[in-house]
């Protein structure tokens, strides 16, 4: 392929008339691996799940409480998300239990016919410790709805998941962040396996519904082995690597993932939880994730940026008030087929149509680096993929966890390619 951008067009990304090198099958999802990098630990395989069969690796878009700002349902399906992503702890408050139970679920409810993935609740642990109790028997909330007391269990979440009616749902684990060291990370983990436990048990819809455990340990390399190799006897559909993310540095950050895709059943997906970047993304696909999730590209919408292979490109600055381009002449979205980054400008920092038009393009341009790493995979030009990645993202000054982590899955940035290119490192985790 000639352009980097040849990678992520819609089609045929190379699934049809291919044998898988591998698969399992739970009784509400199907795995099954087609491609395997020759160099990294990539794989690209498809997941179908109750409500859709969904290619990995893949990233699945934030709606915390049933919905992206802004954007309609019908608009995600045409931007090609695969899976979204809501949350437990705020959708078990608002619209709440009963009124999910007689809607029928979350999908009939915000009339999302795709895959749903819940989280169970338990990163708010880290996010309102100052409102949490943590106790064996669960978290205990104070309400910053209407400040009432509310005691979040294993039991309670899976009940809660269970009315929502995700493809996938979390287990609760008792989340401690990332830079926190000493006996509390160990104490969590063990606590986080007897939850997984609980939470098993209160599964009433194994069926039709898959639970997710979430290897835990922080940054220490025993706890986090004994965390992965114990989820792993319990035979779970998938698996989801958790506790990172959190601030912590990223050359800790990949060694932990992995250490853990090391460790997890080959035959199952692996869900690195709070990933977005696009470095994140490529990195993390080398080391043999297959799933990703994060609130930024929505987020950083809101703020006025728009995503590109090269970075953001800050519409609110001003700097792009005559610019009649599109946010890049390379992406399909609705957004870049019919606004300059002028009108953008314009509009980003008054109208909410502003957010809504780089929300858009944010999620489409996620998608369309999804389908590069796949159709990259699945070629087996994956390696090839990254360098021309690396040198549109970093130039010749790459950040030295990039640097590691590729060379430990045997992509030497700072050994030329064919076409000349090679990276010296720095030493910051993010390059502006």
């Amino acid at each position: 392929m000639s352009a980097l951008s040849d990678y992520g067009r819609p089609g045929d990304e190379g699934y049809e008339n291919r044998t898988p090198l591998f698969e399992s099958n739970s009784p509400a999802l199907k795995f099954k691996v087609y491609a395997k990098c020759s160099t990294t630990k990539a794989r690209a395989s498809t997941m179908v799940l109750p409500h859709y069969t969904a290619r990995t690796p893949m990233f699945m878009p934030v709606g915390t409480m049933g919905t992206m700002k802004g954007i309609t349902t019908k608009q995600l399906e045409e931007l090609d998300c695969h899976v979204i992503l809501g949350n437990t702890y705020h959708l078990g408050n608002r619209p709440g239990k009963d009124l999910l139970d007689k809607a029928g679920g979350l999908h009939k409810f915000m009339n999302w016919s795709r895959g749903m993935l819940t989280d169970s609740g338990g990163f708010q642990m880290v996010s309102l410790l100052k409102l949490a109790k943590i106790t064996e028997e669960g978290v205990e909330f104070r309400n910053p709805h209407d400040d009432s007391l509310m005691m979040l269990t294993p039991e309670m979440s899976i009940e809660l998941q269970n009315s929502i009616g995700a493809d996938i749902m979390m287990q609760l684990d008792d989340v401690v962040s990332s830079l926190t060291t000493g006996p509390r990370v160990e104490e969590a983990m063990h606590r986080s396996i007897r939850w997984l436990d609980r939470c098993i048990a209160a599964h009433k819809n194994p069926d039709r519904q898959n639970l997710f455990p979430i290897v835990q340990g922080g940054l220490d390399i025993k706890l986090r082995t004994c965390s992965a190799r114990a989820l792993s006897e319990r035979d779970s559909p998938g698996y989801a690597i958790g506790g990172l993310s959190g601030g912590e540095a990223k050359d800790q950050f990949w060694r932990m993932v992995s250490l853990s895709t090391d460790i997890l059943p080959e035959n199952k997906p692996r869900y690195c939880m709070g990933v977005g970047y696009a470095e994140d993304l490529v990195v993390c696909s080398a080391l043999g994730v297959d799933m990703y999730d994060c609130v930024f590209p929505t987020r950083t919408a809101r703020f006025g940026n728009a995503l590109t292979m090269s970075g953001s490109l800050s519409l609110k600055s001003g700097k792009y008030a005559k610019d009649f381009t599109p946010i890049s002449k390379d992406c399909d979205c609705p957004t870049c087929k019919t606004y300059t980054r002028a009108y953008l400008t314009t509009v980003v920092a008054k109208e909410n149509v502003g957010c809504h038009l780089i929300s858009v393009h944010n999620i489409a341009f996620q998608m369309q680096l999804m389908r590069s790493i796949r159709r990259a995979i699945l070629h087996d030009d994956f390696p090839n993929f990254v360098r021309r990645f690396m040198s549109i993202r970093f130039g010749n000054t790459v950040p030295l966890w990039i640097i590691n982590a590729l060379k430990s899955v045997n992509i030497d940035l700072t050994v030329a390619d064919e076409s000349g290119y090679l990276a010296t490192s720095i030493d910051s985790d993010f390059k502006k």
